[in-house]
């Protein structure tokens, strides 16, 4: 089934000259048609773009109309002339829309340190304002218009009935290296026709960033740009959800953003394994998260997958300098369901079976148990290639 966009959005996505390939669309907006409660969460990099700046003073808000969205310039590390670029951004895609300035918020995803091309972007949004549509197409331009080095667009949607009122959850996202927790370049539009609270709003998307977007990682690197946006214009009609009725739209958003975040390390640049880390029996989420993502995080980890080497002792040594005590005669590990190392000690399994079962598949999937509490948590990671390294090194030149 299509992807739909909510009631009261229009969206477009086009070419405006920032991207040298004449069919990659580089710049997006997405418009309600009315004031739409918005949300949002951004980066913890201290270092951080000038689009983000300016969202963090307009949200969380009751008044948006507008994202603009441009891709092959992250407009970072440009000083006042890169806050007065965004801020420009906001007033041209505000008038093309006929809506307030202050109403407009914008992202922005490419190359650091380098100043914006305004003319192109103000030809952009002019373009694309005259092709806003609310069909399928519409909104894959859209979502193909704020990718970089992605090799597919991440569009995925909800629809649920709920108090006899049909809501649509839509989002999207781009990101595919410069990928680490707290924000794991990622940018993220969810919008939907629901009606919701402000604080609501902030508050959903919060917990379920930190279950999600916050949980993947293929590099480690935090960008200077992450954003998480979340829209909801209340265009499916009634009072804002509470009560059981919240908690069931809660649980759709949580599936959306699973499923989009997975998206970004399957996608991740020169990737061949998604890895999935699972660790329970833990006394906290955050020591299970920590230990988690200190797996996620090594490069040998991360190398043994992508050649399908059973090498458990990085696995197991990783989770030592996690800095979380456990009893280390007290861990178990399986890798695609073989137990490997049970209770401290190695455990006999058919090495060439287990190698076999994470060449033929593109999902590895790592489960560690402990025995310290009932706590639990989940990272998504991609093996480290040599097509990575040669992507990364040769991206400006």
């Amino acid at each position: 089934m299509a992807v739909r966009v909510p009631k009261g959005y229009l969206v477009a996505g086009v070419h405006c000259g920032l991207k040298r390939d004449l069919r990659k669309p580089d710049l997006s907006l997405i418009v309600s048609e009315v004031p739409a409660t918005a949300a949002g969460v951004y980066t913890q990099n201290i270092v951080c773009a000038a689009p983000v700046q300016l969202d963090r003073r307009r949200t969380p808000s009751n008044r948006i109309r507008v994202v603009v969205i441009n891709s092959g310039n992250a407009n970072a590390c440009t000083g006042e002339r890169g806050l007065r670029d965004a801020e420009e951004m906001a007033r041209l895609a505000a008038k093309a829309v006929g809506a307030e300035e202050d109403q407009v918020l914008v992202m922005s995803t490419g190359v650091i340190g380098v100043y914006l091309p305004m003319e192109k972007i103000a030809h952009g949004i002019e373009l694309a304002a005259a092709r806003l549509g609310n069909d399928e197409e519409a909104l894959i331009m859209a979502a193909r218009g704020m990718m970089t080095t992605d090799t597919v667009y991440k569009l995925s949607g909800r629809t649920l009935s709920l108090a006899r009122r049909e809501i649509q959850i839509t989002g999207m996202v781009k990101g595919a290296a410069m990928m680490g927790p707290n924000l794991a370049t990622m940018l993220g539009v969810i919008f939907t026709d629901a009606t919701l609270e402000v604080d609501t709003a902030q508050q959903l998307l919060r917990e379920v960033v930190d279950d999600t977007f916050n949980c993947i990682n293929v590099d480690g690197h935090t960008s200077t740009n992450d954003t998480v946006l979340f829209l909801a214009n209340g265009a499916a009609g009634g009072p804002p959800l509470v009560g059981d009725l919240l908690d069931d739209f809660k649980q759709a958003f949580h599936s959306l953003c699973t499923e989009l975040a997975r998206m970004i390390p399957a996608d991740g640049e020169g990737a061949t394994h998604l890895i999935t880390i699972e660790v329970r029996g833990c006394r906290t989420r955050a020591d299970a998260l920590q230990i988690a993502r200190a797996i996620a995080n090594s490069p040998l980890v991360k190398a043994a997958i992508h050649g399908a080497d059973p090498n458990w002792g990085r696995i197991v040594s990783a989770a030592g300098y996690a800095n979380v005590p456990f009893d280390p005669n007290k861990m178990t590990l399986y890798l695609n369901g073989t137990c490997l190392y049970r209770d401290g000690t190695p455990v006999k399994f058919d090495e060439i079976e287990v190698s076999n079962s994470i060449r033929a598949e593109r999902e590895t999937r790592i489960e560690l148990i402990f025995q310290e509490g009932s706590a639990s948590g989940r990272f998504w990671t991609t093996d480290l290639t040599p097509e990575y390294v040669r992507l990364n090194a040769e991206y400006r030149t």
